[in-house]
C-alpha cells in the first residue's frame, strides 16, 4: 500500500475499524475512507455500488459486521445472519467489480466447531457443529470467507480472510444487553462499585476459557497482513494466551477497583467450553500480539470512564 492509495475501511466507526483507521493514519496514510451508516447504509446494494463507483478503493478491510454477545446472538438470529450476508455480499462484489486491489476479509473465532481441537488450527473450518447459542452469525461469516475464497478461484480477486479471537478496547459496546464479556463486566463492576454493591453476579459457571485480544493489535496485524500475506486461506489472528471467565472477572474487578464478591449464575449458558486459537500461522510471518491482557483492561477501562460511563 502506498500513501496515497484509497483505502476503505467498511465499519470504519465501530471498534475493530476505528482501530484500523488509528493503525493507518500513524503509518501515514492520508486518503482513508471511513463514511458513517447515515452517508452509506452498507446493506443497501444501490449505496455500495455507488460509493465503489464514486470512490475506487484500492483496498478494503471488511470490519462491518453486526455484532455482540451470546444474548444478542440468542434473541436476534435472523437479524445476525441477514445483515451480515448482506453487508458482506453487497461490500465483497462492489470491490471486485470496481477493481480494488486487495480485500480483507474479517472473520470470527466462531466459525469454528464448538468442540474444536485446542488451540484451534485454520484447518478445523467446517470440521464439526457449531456453537448453538451464535451459529447464525458464525454462518454469516463462513459464508463471506467462501464468497472471497469463491471470487479469488473463479475471478482472481486478491481476496484474505483474517480470524481475529475474542477482541476488547477503546470505542467497544457498553450495552449490557448486546455487549461482549470484556465490556459488560467492566460496566458492571464499574456501576457496582460507584453504587457500593456488596457483590456482582457474572453469567454462566466461570469455568470457559477464552482469548482476548487488545483491538489495536488487532488492527496491527491486519495491516501487516494486508502488506505481507496472499493466500485465500483463512489466517487466525490471536494472542496465543487465554483465560476462565472466572479469571478475567476478577482481573476486571482489580482494574475496576470493586472490592465486593463475584456470584456466578450458573443457570445462565458459558457457550463454547473453550476457544483458543492456533496462532502459529501468523506468528511464522512474523507477527505477534504486544499488549498484556492487563494492560489492554486498564486502557479500555480508561476509556470506558472518559467517554462511555455517563
Amino acid at each position: 500500500m502506498k500513501a496515497n492509495d484509497v483505502i476503505f475501511v467498511a465499519g470504519g466507526r465501530g471498534l475493530v475499524g476505528s482501530a484500523i483507521v488509528r493503525a493507518l493514519a500513524a503509518r501515514g496514510f492520508t486518503r482513508v475512507l471511513a463514511p458513517p451508516r447515515s452517508e452509506v447504509d452498507l446493506r443497501d446494494r444501490r449505496a455500495v455500488d455507488r460509493f465503489f463507483a464514486a470512490e475506487r478503493p484500492a483496498y478494503v478491510f471488511m470490519a462491518a459486521a453486526k455484532v455482540g454477545g451470546i444474548v444478542a446472538n440468542d434473541t436476534y438470529p435472523a437479524d445476525f445472519i441477514r445483515d451480515n450476508l448482506e453487508v458482506q455480499t453487497n461490500v465483497i462484489d462492489a470491490a471486485y467489480r470496481n477493481g480494488t486491489r486487495k480485500f480483507c476479509f474479517l472473520g470470527s473465532s466462531c466459525i469454528y466447531p464448538r468442540l474444536a481441537p485446542q488451540p484451534i488450527p485454520e484447518s478445523a473450518l467446517l470440521a464439526g457443529p457449531l456453537e448453538p447459542t451464535n451459529q447464525w452469525y458464525a454462518v454469516a461469516k463462513i459464508a463471506g470467507i467462501k464468497m472471497c475464497q469463491a471470487y479469488a478461484k473463479q475471478y482472481g480477486f486478491a481476496a484474505i480472510s483474517a480470524m481475529p479471537t475474542n477482541l476488547y478496547g477503546p470505542g467497544d459496546n457498553f450495552d449490557l444487553t448486546t455487549s461482549h464479556v470484556v465490556p459488560a463486566l467492566l460496566r458492571k463492576f464499574h456501576a457496582a462499585k460507584e453504587s457500593g454493591e456488596a457483590e456482582v453476579t457474572v453469567w454462566g459457571s466461570g469455568t470457559p476459557r477464552r482469548e482476548f485480544l487488545y483491538v489495536d493489535d488487532l488492527a496491527d496485524a491486519l495491516c501487516f497482513l494486508m502488506e505481507r500475506y496472499d493466500s485465500p486461506e483463512i489466517i487466525n489472528v490471536g494472542c496465543g494466551e487465554d483465560v476462565t471467565i472466572a479469571e478475567l472477572a476478577a482481573m476486571i474487578a482489580d482494574v475496576v477497583g470493586f472490592r465486593g464478591a463475584l456470584v456466578f449464575d450458573r443457570s445462565k449458558p458459558d457457550g463454547t467450553p473453550r476457544k483458543l486459537l492456533d496462532v502459529g500461522k501468523l506468528q511464522a510471518l512474523g507477527w505477534q500480539a504486544r499488549t498484556p491482557l492487563a494492560d489492554g483492561l486498564r486502557a479500555t477501562y480508561d476509556w470506558y470512564r472518559a467517554y462511555a460511563s455517563g
